[in-house]
Protein backbone atom coordinates (compact mmCIF):
# COMPACT_ATOMS: atom_id res chain seq x y z
CA UNK A 1 0.00 0.00 0.00
CA UNK A 2 1.23 3.58 -0.84
CA UNK A 3 -0.23 6.77 -0.50
CA UNK A 4 1.64 9.67 -2.45
CA UNK A 5 1.01 13.19 -3.24
CA UNK A 6 0.06 13.22 -7.26
CA UNK A 7 -0.21 17.21 -7.31
CA UNK A 8 1.23 19.69 -5.06
CA UNK A 9 -0.84 22.42 -3.71
CA UNK A 10 -0.56 25.60 -5.33
CA UNK A 11 -1.03 27.62 -2.68
CA UNK A 12 0.68 27.47 0.99
CA UNK A 13 -1.45 27.97 4.56
CA UNK A 14 0.68 30.55 5.37
CA UNK A 15 1.83 33.25 3.36
CA UNK A 16 5.86 34.33 2.61
CA UNK A 17 4.24 37.65 3.95
CA UNK A 18 2.91 36.21 7.18
CA UNK A 19 5.82 33.92 8.02
CA UNK A 20 8.09 37.51 7.15
CA UNK A 21 5.85 39.29 10.18
CA UNK A 22 6.07 36.26 12.67
CA UNK A 23 9.76 36.05 12.03
CA UNK A 24 10.84 39.66 12.32
CA UNK A 25 12.77 39.08 8.56
CA UNK A 26 13.72 40.97 5.99
CA UNK A 27 13.32 39.78 1.99
CA UNK A 28 16.71 38.59 1.94
CA UNK A 29 15.22 35.67 3.73
CA UNK A 30 12.39 34.91 1.52
CA UNK A 31 14.29 31.95 0.08
CA UNK A 32 14.74 30.17 3.30
CA UNK A 33 11.35 31.62 4.49
CA UNK A 34 9.67 29.86 1.43
CA UNK A 35 11.33 26.65 2.40
CA UNK A 36 10.39 26.69 5.94
CA UNK A 37 7.06 27.18 4.75
CA UNK A 38 6.24 24.06 3.06
CA UNK A 39 8.30 22.09 5.66
CA UNK A 40 5.78 23.50 8.22
CA UNK A 41 3.24 22.28 6.22
CA UNK A 42 4.23 19.30 5.33
CA UNK A 43 4.76 18.36 8.74
CA UNK A 44 1.37 19.85 9.70
CA UNK A 45 0.04 17.40 7.28
CA UNK A 46 1.84 14.79 8.73
CA UNK A 47 0.91 15.28 12.53
CA UNK A 48 -2.50 15.77 12.19
CA UNK A 49 -3.25 12.93 8.76
CA UNK A 50 -4.97 15.88 6.54
CA UNK A 51 -4.41 17.80 3.74
CA UNK A 52 -4.21 21.06 4.44
CA UNK A 53 -4.77 22.84 1.20
CA UNK A 54 -6.22 21.43 -2.28
CA UNK A 55 -3.95 18.48 -3.29
CA UNK A 56 -4.66 15.07 -5.35
CA UNK A 57 -3.45 12.23 -4.12
CA UNK A 58 -3.13 8.47 -5.08
CA UNK A 59 -3.56 5.25 -3.33
CA UNK A 60 -1.62 2.28 -4.79
CA UNK A 61 -2.83 -1.10 -3.54
CA UNK A 62 -2.03 -5.00 -5.06
CA UNK A 63 -6.27 -5.64 -4.79
CA UNK A 64 -9.38 -4.29 -4.17
CA UNK A 65 -9.62 -3.65 -0.54
CA UNK A 66 -13.48 -4.07 1.04
CA UNK A 67 -13.85 -0.41 1.39
CA UNK A 68 -10.38 1.96 0.33
CA UNK A 69 -9.13 4.55 3.36
CA UNK A 70 -8.74 7.55 1.78
CA UNK A 71 -5.96 9.30 3.77
CA UNK A 72 -5.50 13.32 3.83
CA UNK A 73 -9.06 14.37 5.41
CA UNK A 74 -11.11 16.44 4.52
CA UNK A 75 -11.37 14.48 1.02
CA UNK A 76 -13.23 16.49 -1.74
CA UNK A 77 -13.73 14.47 -4.91
CA UNK A 78 -12.73 11.02 -6.60
CA UNK A 79 -10.70 11.65 -10.09
CA UNK A 80 -10.37 8.28 -10.70
CA UNK A 81 -10.41 4.75 -9.96
CA UNK A 82 -7.98 2.59 -12.32
CA UNK A 83 -6.80 -1.24 -11.86
CA UNK A 84 -5.84 -4.04 -14.00
CA UNK A 85 -8.18 -6.61 -15.22
CA UNK A 86 -7.91 -10.24 -14.85
CA UNK A 87 -6.09 -10.02 -18.31
CA UNK A 88 -3.73 -7.29 -16.70
CA UNK A 89 -5.47 -4.71 -19.00
CA UNK A 90 -5.58 -1.53 -17.38
CA UNK A 91 -9.21 -0.39 -16.92
CA UNK A 92 -11.10 2.83 -15.13
CA UNK A 93 -14.28 2.22 -13.03
CA UNK A 94 -16.79 4.30 -13.84
CA UNK A 95 -17.34 6.52 -10.98
CA UNK A 96 -21.62 5.92 -10.78
CA UNK A 97 -19.94 2.28 -9.53
CA UNK A 98 -18.75 4.09 -6.65
CA UNK A 99 -19.74 5.63 -3.13
CA UNK A 100 -16.96 8.32 -2.03
CA UNK A 101 -17.84 9.03 1.83
CA UNK A 102 -16.76 12.46 2.01
CA UNK A 103 -18.24 12.54 5.51
CA UNK A 104 -15.82 10.63 7.48
CA UNK A 105 -12.71 11.04 8.32
CA UNK A 106 -10.61 9.30 7.29
CA UNK A 107 -12.51 9.33 3.77
CA UNK A 108 -13.82 5.98 2.13
CA UNK A 109 -15.09 4.36 -1.18
CA UNK A 110 -17.31 1.31 -1.46
CA UNK A 111 -18.91 -0.17 -4.00
CA UNK A 112 -22.23 1.51 -4.67
CA UNK A 113 -25.48 0.04 -3.52
CA UNK A 114 -26.02 -3.62 -4.98
CA UNK A 115 -22.40 -3.66 -6.71
CA UNK A 116 -19.07 -5.50 -6.09
CA UNK A 117 -15.51 -4.55 -7.29
CA UNK A 118 -14.22 -6.13 -10.12
CA UNK A 119 -11.16 -9.12 -9.87
CA UNK A 120 -8.22 -7.06 -10.43
CA UNK A 121 -4.45 -8.78 -12.12
CA UNK A 122 -2.71 -10.53 -8.77
CA UNK A 123 0.18 -8.42 -9.54
CA UNK A 124 2.16 -5.72 -7.32
CA UNK A 125 0.09 -2.14 -7.82
CA UNK A 126 -3.07 -3.23 -9.23
CA UNK A 127 -5.43 -1.01 -8.46
CA UNK A 128 -4.61 2.82 -8.18
CA UNK A 129 -7.37 5.57 -6.49
CA UNK A 130 -6.71 8.99 -7.17
CA UNK A 131 -8.88 11.88 -5.58
CA UNK A 132 -8.76 15.35 -4.36
CA UNK A 133 -7.94 16.24 -0.76
CA UNK A 134 -7.90 19.36 1.40
CA UNK A 135 -9.63 22.06 3.11
CA UNK A 136 -9.30 24.12 -0.25
CA UNK A 137 -7.53 27.47 -0.54
CA UNK A 138 -5.63 28.96 2.26
CA UNK A 139 -8.88 30.69 4.14
CA UNK A 140 -10.65 27.56 5.02
CA UNK A 141 -7.45 26.05 6.87
CA UNK A 142 -8.41 26.20 10.60
CA UNK A 143 -6.53 29.17 12.63
CA UNK A 144 -4.69 26.68 15.37
CA UNK A 145 -2.81 25.01 12.37
CA UNK A 146 -1.91 28.24 10.99
CA UNK A 147 -0.87 29.48 13.87
CA UNK A 148 0.96 25.77 14.92
CA UNK A 149 2.84 26.28 11.06
CA UNK A 150 3.93 29.72 11.70
CA UNK A 151 5.42 28.77 15.40
CA UNK A 152 7.66 25.82 13.57
CA UNK A 153 8.59 28.43 11.09
CA UNK A 154 10.01 30.54 13.36
CA UNK A 155 11.29 27.34 15.84
CA UNK A 156 13.02 26.74 12.73
CA UNK A 157 14.31 30.22 11.23
CA UNK A 158 15.91 31.24 14.99
CA UNK A 159 17.88 27.99 15.33
CA UNK A 160 19.05 26.95 12.27
CA UNK A 161 21.23 23.90 13.46
CA UNK A 162 20.35 20.89 15.71
CA UNK A 163 22.85 21.96 18.40
CA UNK A 164 23.92 25.36 18.91
CA UNK A 165 27.16 24.98 21.42
CA UNK A 166 26.86 26.87 24.29
CA UNK A 167 23.09 27.74 24.74
CA UNK A 168 20.30 26.39 26.24
CA UNK A 169 17.20 26.42 24.72
CA UNK A 170 14.64 29.01 25.71
CA UNK A 171 11.48 28.26 23.62
CA UNK A 172 8.23 27.18 24.76
CA UNK A 173 8.08 23.64 25.71
CA UNK A 174 7.00 21.35 23.26
CA UNK A 175 3.95 19.95 24.37
CA UNK A 176 2.61 23.66 24.21
CA UNK A 177 2.33 24.44 21.15
CA UNK A 178 1.93 20.79 19.32
CA UNK A 179 -1.36 21.08 21.53
CA UNK A 180 -2.92 23.61 18.88
CA UNK A 181 -2.88 20.61 16.22
CA UNK A 182 -4.51 18.37 18.86
CA UNK A 183 -8.69 19.10 17.83
CA UNK A 184 -7.75 18.39 14.50
CA UNK A 185 -5.22 14.82 14.42
CA UNK A 186 -6.82 11.73 13.32
CA UNK A 187 -6.53 8.44 14.54
CA UNK A 188 -6.23 5.10 12.55
CA UNK A 189 -7.27 2.17 14.20
CA UNK A 190 -5.58 -0.72 13.03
Amino acid sequence: MTYKVVTAPAVEPVTLDDAKWHCRADDADDTLLGALIVAARESAEHETGRSLCTQTRELVLDAFPEAFVLRGAPIQSLVSLKYLDTDGVEQTLDPQDTLLDKDSEPGYLLPAYGKAWPASYPVPNAVRVRYTCGYGDASAVPQAIKQWMLLAIGAMYAQRETIIVGTISASLPDRFWHRLLDPYRLYEVA
